[in-house]
């Protein structure tokens, strides 16, 4: 680049950077959905940003997702060092796409050091080459837990699920949601007893996970696209359409026991009792889930339950965390069954859909909640000693080491959203007092400096 030649410095598109309101927001989430976690019982982990590009592809693993690679820019007077460099083959590298398949590749490299099952949360950021849009990023973190265990996995671990998700959602308030349950066995064995080939399902099912996108009659189309007939994709339509209270739901499945090729939709049913029986028992509220026959779920890795969650009134935001069960995806690498369920948070495109919305607002730009202001140079030293004061008390203080004018200073805090500041010139000090003022109400008050953080405290609460 030419001397004096202007650099583009703005951030690349689909890549998101946050205002300091904006990452504490993200922050306080992120503190609330752990808290959560944890109370389950999952334990933290972290894979690398990078990973072998062999991994990322193994057996289908990319699916449709952009993979960005990992290619070396080597410096002007190093340049004889590429060919060196350049990695091919089982040395190519690339960024993560999701948690799952690093998740997979964890457990493969640290299965004897792992307790069954492995019950994890892991909210890193993930890339994907997508076109950049609203809502959509290349660079987003996600919040995902998955119990993945050898062999078996209890279906008390699926009914888990719709509590934690129940449980962040009531935490950060974000209204009326619902969580709409499913079971792929359910989907599959439907399609069979209607005589629909065995490899003609996989694509059935991705057609009935479009209804909310595209609408019944355009379902039907592309039903019929796939060499289903017309009868057969009206009884598809008529069966996901069934709805009503979850009960309900389960008897009319139940009463479709007798249709022909029965077995994998009996076993489906079976399974969504078992999981929505321990829904119940772990007390969530009646009006959090449902039984949603149209929730599929497109990717193919699913083979069981199935959840999608939807924020009542703003439909339009589509699902706001999703996941399901799985029987091969983690053992991929290891040439084993270990069965998994897990869920997913897309944090990053959560957030600026509610931001968006008005669901949620983001915080002050600090999280201080007090300013020391400066009156005089010369009452540095008890400036300092006042603000240590309050920090060992719990509160968060900015002290502020540029004289100014007082009313600069009060902008100064407000345009911040700190609420306080305190007082102390030269009387006050020597009679070992403050003024307190509270920017919100216009209130000022005399505050001995021995009750300042109490009083502050009060005021704060």
């Amino acid at each position: 680049m030419a001397k004096g030649d202007k650099i583009n410095f703005s951030t690349p598109s689909g890549f998101p950077e946050f205002l300091p309101s904006e990452k504490r927001l993200e922050l306080y989430l992120l503190d609330t959905i752990r808290r959560v976690f944890e109370s389950y019982g999952f334990t933290p982990i972290e894979t690398p940003a990078v990973e072998r590009l062999e991994v990322l592809q193994a057996k289908g693993n990319q699916g449709d997702n952009i993979i960005y690679g990992i290619d070396p820019i080597l410096p002007p007077n190093r340049q004889a060092e590429k060919d060196k460099s350049s990695e091919t083959g089982s040395e190519a590298r690339a960024l993560k796409f999701d948690q799952t398949v690093p998740l997979a590749a964890y457990i493969a490299r640290h299965l004897n050091e792992l307790t069954f099952p492995f019950a994890r949360y892991q909210m890193d950021v993930v890339f994907r080459g997508e076109r950049a849009k609203d809502g959509r990023f290349r660079q987003f973190r996600q919040c995902d837990i998955d119990v993945v265990a050898r062999r078996e996995l209890s279906l008390l671990y699926d009914a888990q699920m719709p509590a934690i998700i129940t449980e962040i959602f009531e935490a950060i308030n974000i209204g009326d949601f619902i969580i709409r349950i499913n079971n792929r066995k359910v989907l599959t064995g439907f399609f069979k007893s209607l005589g629909i080939a065995e490899n003609q399902i996989k694509s059935c099912i991705n057609v009935v996970d479009t209804l909310e996108k595209i609408g019944e009659n355009k379902v039907k189309q592309d039903l019929e696209k796939e060499g289903i007939s017309v009868e057969q994709a009206e009884k598809i339509i008529e069966f996901i359409k069934i709805h009503g209270l979850v009960d309900e739901v389960l008897d009319k499945l139940k009463h479709l026991a007798n249709l022909p090729e029965t077995e994998q939709f009996s076993l489906g049913v079976s399974e969504l009792e078992t999981v929505i029986t321990g829904v119940r028992n772990l007390g969530v509220a009646e009006n959090r889930f449902c039984i949603d026959l149209s929730i599929a779920r497109g990717l193919d890795y699913y083979t069981g339950t199935v959840y999608e969650t939807t924020l009542l009134g703003h439909e339009a935001l589509g699902s706001i965390c999703s996941g399901g069960r799985y029987e091969e995806l983690v053992g991929v690498f290891l040439g084993e069954k270990m069965p998994g369920v897990g869920i997913s948070i897309g944090l990053t495109r959560l957030i600026s859909r509610l931001l968006k919305a008005g669901i949620l607002s983001t915080l002050a730009a600090t999280p201080a909640q007090v300013m020391v202001v400066n009156m005089q140079d010369d009452l540095m030293p008890t400036y300092l000693k006042v603000s240590q004061q309050l920090r060992q008390a719990g509160i968060n203080v900015i002290t502020n080491f540029d004289k100014r004018p007082l009313g600069k200073q009060f902008q100064l805090a407000d345009k911040q959203g700190i609420q306080l500041c305190v007082i102390i010139g030269s009387e006050e000090a020597a009679a070992q007092k403050s003024s307190l003022k509270d920017l919100k109400t216009g209130e000022q008050v005399e505050v001995l400096l021995a009750n300042l953080a109490e009083e502050v405290k009060s005021r704060l609460t």
